[in-house]
């Protein structure tokens, strides 16, 4: 299935609210719920698609991220495809959704033959910060990152509950004046979980997890920006009992660049040229992320000219081009010179051609940028 908003998936307005977007999908997923249409491929692709929408848009990050980036956005995980969440996930993650709309438990037990097994936990997310040079931001990179994480010690055995026979369940029978009355409630001793520690590893915890530290390789695209957020599936702690792992979540962090200075997609640069270059005109070099340039000086350039280098910035995170590098003009004033140097400058003081003239073309510095970024 080709990717689809997830606005459009639940049926919302862009501004619904967290209890619209909750309630759209509740509708959804009661309506192609595995238990009232057993057997239909077609509505469980539904279900997973409704599910994968409302992952996104129930959370604040996430939904932000995809209200700004779109599909291709850090941590959109490949967007909405149907078998992109699996049933044990969705019913791990959204299981409140439905209260008691299947019976029993928050999903009348399972679905398609998973009766009788506990719930499936998910690991907690792990969090890491990553420094990122201009350069590397331009081109994407490749990066291993060192993170110490909960794993499965070596040794550590998982059995079925005997409380609850692996359910995750316990049904009790009561006596009451209306007669007899079954309650179900969250088996006590794991958690609802169905399984136990029945060996533990040296050094690991009661749910037979141990600290360890792993190299985690991962893809930077090019054009992330300072505090974005990129969401690694399944590599952070893992879960009781063999459940499914947290994510990696690693957060952009921009290192200064000597001479260039970001802004979005485009890039600043300031150079510094004499007074004879600015009124002989003069060719000059300027830094690029990766290499150099030179750009022409024309005669009688002023302190505040802006050259435009098209294309020589960043790229988009979302592929839609490059930025481009701005080149702010400084006219640089001497200021210690020589005796033949000032007797040189006193013979052209009163020179016309030294004259200031300021004409219509010579706007301020901040009208010229506007007008630059408005083109």
């Amino acid at each position: 299935m080709s990717k689809r908003d997830p606005y459009e998936v639940l049926g919302v307005a862009r501004n619904a609210s967290a209890d619209e977007i909750k309630k759209a999908y509740r509708k959804l997923a009661i309506k192609f719920h595995p238990d009232k249409n057993p057997g239909d491929h077609a509505a469980e692709e539904k279900f997973k698609e409704a599910a994968s929408a409302y992952e996104i848009l129930s959370d604040p990050e996430k939904k932000a991220r995809y209200d700004q980036f779109g599909h291709a956005g850090p941590g959109m995980g490949g967007g909405f495809q149907g078998g992109g969440m699996n049933m044990e996930d969705i019913f791990s993650q959204f299981g409140d959704i439905f209260g008691g709309a299947f019976g029993g438990g928050a999903f009348g037990g399972g679905f398609g033959g998973q009766q009788g097994r506990g719930r499936v936990v998910k690991g907690s997310n792990l969090r890491v910060r990553l420094k990122m040079t201009l350069e590397e931001i331009a081109h994407g990179a490749e990066k291993k990152i060192k993170v110490t994480k909960l794993v499965r010690g070596k040794g550590s055995e998982y059995g079925k509950c005997t409380t609850c026979g692996g359910a995750g369940q316990v049904r009790r029978v009561q006596s009451t004046f209306l007669g007899q009355m079954q309650t179900v409630t969250t088996c006590p001793a794991c958690g609802g979980i169905g399984q136990t520690v029945s060996k533990r590893a040296p050094g690991s915890d009661e749910h037979g997890l141990v600290r360890e530290e792993v190299v985690v390789p991962i893809r930077i695209p090019a054009g992330v920006e300072e505090g974005m957020q990129l969401n690694i599936s399944g590599m952070g702690n893992e879960a009781p009992a063999g459940g499914v792992p947290g994510d990696l979540l690693v957060v952009i962090e921009e290192e200064t660049h000597p001479e260039l200075r970001r802004d979005g997609r485009n890039l600043h640069h300031e150079v510094f040229v004499s007074m004879v270059d600015a009124a002989l005109g003069a060719q000059v070099e300027v830094p690029l992320v990766t290499g150099k340039a030179k750009v022409k000086i024309e005669p009688g350039t002023q302190t505040n000219h802006v050259l435009r280098l098209k294309g020589k910035g960043l790229p988009s995170v979302n592929h839609h081009g490059h930025g481009d590098l701005f080149v702010h003009v400084a006219v640089w004033t001497p200021t210690d010179l020589t005796k033949d140097e000032k007797a040189a400058l006193e013979k052209l003081r009163g020179s016309p051609g030294f004259q200031p003239r300021p004409t219509a073309k010579d706007k301020g510095f901040f009208e010229r940028v506007k007008e630059m970024f408005s083109n």
